[in-house]
């Protein structure tokens, strides 16, 4: 098995970089974990072990890679970087070799590790792991909801989430009404999420400009089951229009940005309880469904 990194801190993360040639790039989001309180804090959220299955979206310099794999899970991982890919392939040799080993049963054999290498939002990211599966990442900030919407959209669905994801949209998806936006409706009509733990820009190498922090989510009870697309549709349809105008009373909002007439749309304010003066962002997830039964 791999042997973890001697030490977590920033300067261990900047001698491993200067000694493997690399360089933390802005465009793609790469800042390094560098704070073994937050790692330990992640592992003990994911609680990996042989029975998991976890997929990681930017495993970097394989830091949280590491740690999964050491504990007993196989893990698959996806890395976009070509340097990166061809360091974790090196350093992570032996639970690589096990993997390919396994064919078709890879990312099944514990501490195996099976890294493709790719665009997170290129890939068929439920078919890369056998269901059931959990995601555990320090995601790449700068794709944080496409692949919210890839991962909870789709089926089948994780059983699991524990994310590293920029302060900002970790407040944003955890709002309550009031300060409610697409994200939060989407995220929350799905999973169940809490903020775990607020984490500080000295925790990474190099320091982003932002705070960060780590979300759990629990995906709902039906999340293995195909959902009704139609009805889906029409709710994001209904939703986006809402918040195109987010700022403006939701009867006004609805009569320009939705084809049906304003008699229709005060017509379904009025059948689902819903104040017409209310801006969208004070709708809860269920005041969306109301509406969109109203609506039908």
């Amino acid at each position: 098995m791999t042997a973890p990194v001697r030490r977590l801190d920033p300067l261990e993360v900047r001698r491993t970089l200067r000694r493997a040639g690399l360089r933390a790039s802005h465009a793609r989001s790469q800042n390094f974990l560098a704070d073994p309180d937050v790692l330990e804090a992640i592992l003990e959220l994911a609680n990996p072990g042989p029975a998991s299955r976890v997929l990681e979206i930017g495993p970097g310099l394989g830091i949280l890679t590491g740690a999964l794999v050491d504990a007993g899970a196989p893990v698959t991982a996806v890395e976009l970087d070509r340097s990166l890919v061809a360091y974790l392939r090196e350093r992570f040799a032996e639970p690589l070799a096990l993997a390919d080993a396994a064919g078709a049963a890879r990312a099944v054999t514990a501490g195996a590790l099976t890294l493709i290498e790719g665009d997170a939002l290129d890939q068929p990211l439920a078919a890369l792991v056998p269901s059931p599966f959990e995601v555990v990442a320090n995601l790449p900030y700068h794709i944080t909801s496409p692949i919210l919407h890839r991962l909870l959209g789709g089926v089948p669905r994780p059983t699991r989430l524990v994310l590293m994801v920029q302060l900002e949209v970790a407040e944003r998806i955890v709002a309550a009404p009031g300060q409610m936006s697409y994200l939060s409706v989407f995220v929350q009509y799905h999973a169940t999420v809490r903020i775990a733990l607020r984490v500080p820009p000295e925790a990474f190498e190099p320091a982003p400009k932002v705070s960060s922090a780590v979300v759990v989510l629990e995906p709902r009870a039906d999340a293995a089951t195909q959902p009704d697309a139609a009805a889906e549709e029409a709710l994001w349809t209904l939703v986006q229009a809402g918040f195109r105008e987010r700022r403006k009373m939701l009867r006004n909002v609805l009569g320009r940005q939705l084809p049906i007439g304003q008699p229709r749309v005060d017509a379904a304010l009025e059948a689902a309880g819903i104040a017409g003066d209310r801006r969208p962002q004070t709708l809860s997830v269920e005041d969306w469904q109301r509406l969109l039964m109203a609506l039908s």
